[in-house]
């Protein structure tokens, strides 16, 4: 950017004294077909080829400001299009993120299904191992059976999150 407005403001200088052509220590304006000198027309006191030169020399200022113009302007489409693609890597950056954090979150509630599934199924073995045995107590019943029916719940609890993500 501060190369930009350093040309650009180069520029500006030039095409402002692009009128000016120097010859011979003396500082000549050119406005249309007339060179002027301190304001007075001198176009008549110089020869036919003279003439040529001095307009030759403030096309060629006159070119040279254009060149500049043009580079300014290459310079500020490739900042631009830099910007771009700053901004379109960063978005493709927050993409990703977002996606591996959605994958983290599956993976997650994953393994809490899989850990529920698996609590679920430990106490429902164990209390039917004890039953067909009889080792079990009208108390100690209530108490497995009440897990059972929470552990049930939270493999459900959590069958619902992972049908939604």
């Amino acid at each position: 950017m501060k190369y930009i407005l350093v040309i650009l403001f180069l520029g500006l200088g030039f095409f402002s004294n692009a009128q000016e052509v120097e010859r011979e220590g003396k500082k000549y304006v050119v406005k249309k077909n007339k060179i002027l000198l301190d304001g007075n027309d001198v176009t008549s006191t110089f020869s036919l080829e003279e003439q040529a030169e001095i307009k030759a020399e403030f096309s060629k200022l006159i070119d040279e400001i254009k060149l500049k113009e043009k580079e300014a302007k290459r310079l500020k489409k490739a900042e631009k299009e830099q910007k771009k693609a700053e901004k379109d890597r960063k978005r493709a950056e927050n993409k990703q993120k977002k996606a591996e954090k959605e994958l983290k979150q599956k993976e997650k509630i994953q393994s809490n299904y899989e850990k529920a599934t698996k609590n679920y199924e430990q106490v429902q073995s164990k209390y039917e191992r004890l039953k067909v045995k009889g080792k079990l107590s009208p108390k100690d019943e209530a108490k497995l059976l009440e897990k059972i029916k929470k552990l049930n719940e939270k493999v459900e609890k959590v069958k619902k999150k992972l049908k939604i993500s």
